[in-house]
Parts: C-alpha cells; structure tokens; sequence
C-alpha cells in the first residue's frame, strides 16, 4: 500500500501544478471514501490549500457521521463550512410537476455538487471527487452529482482497497468500520441498495477489470446471477460515465 499511496499524493500534487490552480474543495460526508480522499488532497498539498464542505440533509444524515466529518477536519487542519441542505431541497417540491422519489434522491447529489463548484469558482479551486472504482465501474452514483469533479482521487482504487489504504494512512476506526451509505434516505445502506456485498462486487469486477468475460468468469465459480447482475449494471449505468452523446452531421 505504501507505493500506492506515495504513487498517489504525487500525481495528484502534479495535477494541481500542471493546471496552474493550487486550491481543492471536497464534500465531505463522514464516510471512508470522502475522508480517504481528504487525507490525499492534505498530504499532496497541504493543509491550508484544501477547504471541506460538510452538507448533511438534517432528519436524514446520521449525527454520527456529522461529528466524524467534523473531528476529522479539526485533526487535518482544514477549513471546513457546514452548509444544510434542507432549505435548499424545499424550493423543488414547488415545481409545476410532482418529483418522484428518484428525483427528489437525486437532487440532493446536484445540489451538493453545484455548491462545491460554487465555491470552486469563486476561489479558484478544483473540486476532488469521492467515487472510488468499483463505484465508477458500476455507475453507482449520480450523473452530474456525486459522479461530477475536476479529478477522480479514489478513482482507480476497489471498495477494498480504499479499506486498505484508509488503515495504511491511519484514518481512524470509526471510518473503516461503519457501514457504508449515501444517506440518500433514512436507513439506506450502499449494498443494501446494490443487493450484494462489496467483497462480491469486488471479486468480479477485478475479473471484468482483466478483460476476463462472464462466462469464464463464471467457469472460475462465481455465482452466475452474481456476474449477469454486475454486468447488468455497469450496461445500464454506463451513460452515467461516458460523456454525452454528440449527435454526427458529417
């Protein structure tokens, strides 16, 4: 893990020299991968160069992940804003037409987004993405929301390995221990939602990850229905990471 990291911390302190900018904003959640994502951008350059947003959506956003994310930026010396998301979800429900559950979810990723880049613009910084790749692979995310940013930090890592990593740089327990979740709604969980672990996840997507296909994948033991679903998903979901289709005139 240590040439992994070290790897890390220097590409992402090229990046920020090569586009000019030094400044980076993150969202920071209370979970592994936003904090895994905090502790590179601070090793990379520095402290006082990076600037968290905290933006729980009172009611549904556990406390306990508030005051993680709160410890965690105090321990790291960032500057950190609290910013609600409360009053800014309410204007949406006055819409002409009735937001489905999908929608009103999704608006919430958006509008974190369009506040981190907000204060991008305005500082001058680069907002750092918190997808890890088994994420990025499945399209586990929101289009334009969590899945938007100036850089991917995490984004070559699995789910297990931002595990691994987190514990080689010293995150805290609390953070590789809790159980993942978006906090979309009250009481979701990421595989809950997924409806399989991220071990499972993980162990076929390294395969799909080496050009392996499902049917060799699935001569190697893993579960058929486990590999057609995950296949399923990275199909239907890939829009979410191409860019948009341009219609040809040529």
């Amino acid at each position: 893990m240590h040439n992994i990291y070290t790897r890390m911390v220097s590409e992402l302190a090229r990046y920020f020299k090569q586009s000019g900018l030094d400044r980076a904003v993150i969202g920071v959640s209370g979970g592994i991968d936003s904090a895994l994502t905090l502790k590179l951008a601070v090793d990379a350059i520095g402290a006082d160069k990076v600037t968290a947003i905290l933006m729980p959506e009172k009611g549904v956003s556990s406390e306990e992940n508030l005051v993680h994310a709160k410890t965690l930026c105090e321990f790291l010396k960032v500057e950190r804003h609290y910013i609600p998301l409360n009053k800014y979800l309410v204007d949406y429900l006055s819409l002409p037409w009735k937001p489905n559950d999908l929608a009103q979810i999704n608006i919430k990723a958006r509008i974190r987004m369009v506040i981190l880049y907000n204060y991008a613009n305005t500082k001058n910084a680069l907002v750092l993405g918190t997808s890890n790749k088994t994420e990025l692979f499945l399209g586990y995310g929101t289009k334009y929301g969590d899945l938007a940013a100036d850089i991917e930090v995490i984004g070559n890592l699995f789910k297990e390995d931002v595990y691994k990593l987190a514990e080689h740089v010293g995150l805290p327990d609390e953070f590789i221990t809790k159980t993942p979740s978006a906090e979309l709604y009250a009481g979701q969980t990421d595989e809950k939602d997924l409806g399989m672990t991220y071990k499972e996840i993980d162990a076929t997507l390294r395969q799909f990850d080496r050009g392996i296909t499902k049917e060799d994948i699935i001569n190697k033991g893993i579960n058929p229905n486990l590999v057609f679903k995950i296949s399923r998903l990275i199909e239907l979901n890939r829009h979410k990471i191409n860019p948009p289709y341009i219609i040809p005139i040529d």
